[in-house]
């Protein structure tokens, strides 16, 4: 069953007027051609561009692309699920019209994010971006909630001249140091300028810990948007860079040993209007729901982490006393704990009180990771989870029994770990529907067996320019 949000073929009513317009307006300011993109189950862009005069013809009748991909590894090798991974058929690709956007970074292009539908007009079960906006509308109209949601966006800058496939840092001096922001200076100048020409508002952009690091952060959106803009942001930044004579890695683990790119995702449930983070009767602030919401994720963060943290890469950032929240645990304002309480500051708290959920890298598919986190809280919430105590500290430093007291596991130190976990989540499986789960455990699966027998530098360079 399709709803107004889902493509047609010939368009839905207004679309090809619209993208006929589009064209001409994008066209009359030199975009020559629109890239069309979406992630596919192992956390790559995978693109498809038209020239703008076809932007029309692929609001109607959409563009070709061979379904195999759901299936791609990192390093574009095939594994298969029963339904997926075959060089038989072809899906659409759909352009989101209300997210077309002209690209600062790239002059001359256009960017849309793509659904995928099947030749019959029928929902791609294997989209992930149609899931998550399943999933989301479900929450309203099963329990008339809706969510905020904002995702992090760090990555390390490489000198453009370095060896083929090493990094050699770009920039020098001390973790979240004037230094790096001083050197950086032009391309950071340029990359803000580009994403407020694209609409993106941004929070902050400052150096990072890790050697080269830098990290932006931007607005809150409905969680469809904010993956889309997830994507963009990227986009954006590998642009700029290279135009500056740089390489950019948003690859969890750029070099072995050291503290690696994080994807932090930030999201907020909403009742008529009202933030169910601020202003309740619970631990502060937060209502009875937005409670058991926090108990329902971390419950799930072992299956969880299959989707936030996919890549053998990950587990070399999921490291404790890193920060990167790797025991299912929860405290305000502690980051170290998976998933950390946000009040805000007083006064803007019922607007800015959210959740942010640090066991998150940017090799994740953001519509994937967006999606089971929604699914994974809202069954605390209907099930009325009791929330364990908050931690304060690291929690590494817990005695066996004070870490049971709160319910503080460690997370999966392996993508082994998390992919059993995750077949073992029934729940998070019929979230996506089981092609799309099928399809997250034989890619998971798949880059296991590919970095077999590699130690961590070598698990490292195989993924540093993939994502």
């Amino acid at each position: 069953m399709t709803t107004l949000a889902d493509p047609v073929p010939g368009g839905r009513p207004g679309d090809l007027e619209r993208a006929t317009a589009l064209g001409g307006e994008l066209a009359g300011r030199g975009v020559h051609g629109v890239v069309l993109a979406y992630v596919d189950t192992a956390g790559v862009t995978r693109v498809k561009t038209v020239p703008t005069a076809k932007l029309a013809s692929a609001a109607a009748w959409g563009v070709g692309m061979s379904p195999v991909f759901d299936t791609f590894l990192a390093d574009d090798s095939v594994v298969a699920t029963d339904v997926l991974g075959s060089p038989d058929g072809d899906l659409r690709l759909y352009p989101d019209l209300d997210h077309l956007v002209a690209l600062s970074g790239q002059p001359g292009w256009a960017w849309a994010p793509v659904d995928r539908i099947t030749q019959e007009g029928t929902r791609h079960p294997g989209c992930a971006r149609t899931a998550l906006r399943r999933i989301v509308a479900d929450a309203e109209q099963r329990h008339g909630i809706t969510f905020r949601a904002g995702i992090e966006i760090e990555w390390a800058v490489g000198q453009g001249g370095a060896p083929d496939g090493e990094f050699v840092p770009a920039v020098t001096g001390p973790a979240y140091g004037a230094t790096r922001q001083v050197e950086l200076s032009d391309c950071a100048a340029d990359l803000l300028a580009a994403l407020a020409a694209q609409g993106v508002d941004v929070e902050q952009l400052h150096p990072e810990y890790a050697a080269g690091q830098f990290e932006v952060s931007v607005g809150a959106l409905d969680p469809v948007a904010a993956a889309d803009r997830s994507v963009l942001v990227r986009q954006t930044v590998r642009a700029v860079a290279r135009r500056h004579g740089l390489k950019v890695s948003f690859s969890p683990a750029v070099t072995a040993g050291g503290v690696g790119n994080g994807g932090h995702i930030h999201l907020s449930a909403w009742r008529d209007g009202v933030n169910l983070h601020s202003g309740g009767a619970g631990r502060y602030g937060m209502t009875a729901a937005a409670e058991s919401f926090v108990a329902g994720l971390l419950a799930r963060l072992p299956a969880l982490t299959a989707v936030t943290a996919p890549s053998p890469a990950s587990y070399l950032r999921l490291q404790p006393s890193q920060w990167a929240g790797v025991f299912t645990a929860w405290g305000r304002e502690t980051r170290e704990a998976a998933v950390r309480v946000v009040t805000g500051t007083q006064g803007v708290r019922d607007q800015a009180a959210n959740l942010e959920v640090k066991p998150v890298d940017l090799a994740a598919n953001p519509y994937l990771a967006l999606g089971c986190l929604i699914a994974a809280g809202l069954d605390g919430l209907t099930s009325s989870a009791a929330l364990a105590e908050e931690i304060t500290g690291d929690p590494a430093r817990l005695d066996a029994a004070g870490a049971a007291a709160r319910g503080v596991r460690r997370l999966p130190s392996s993508l082994a770990e998390a992919v059993a976990a995750f077949r073992a989540d029934a729940l998070l499986r019929s979230a996506l529907g089981s092609v799309l789960a099928d399809a997250v455990i034989a890619v998971r699966e798949g880059e296991i067996a590919a970095v077999d027998g590699l130690d961590d530098e070598q698990v490292a360079a195989a993924y540093r320019w993939a994502y």
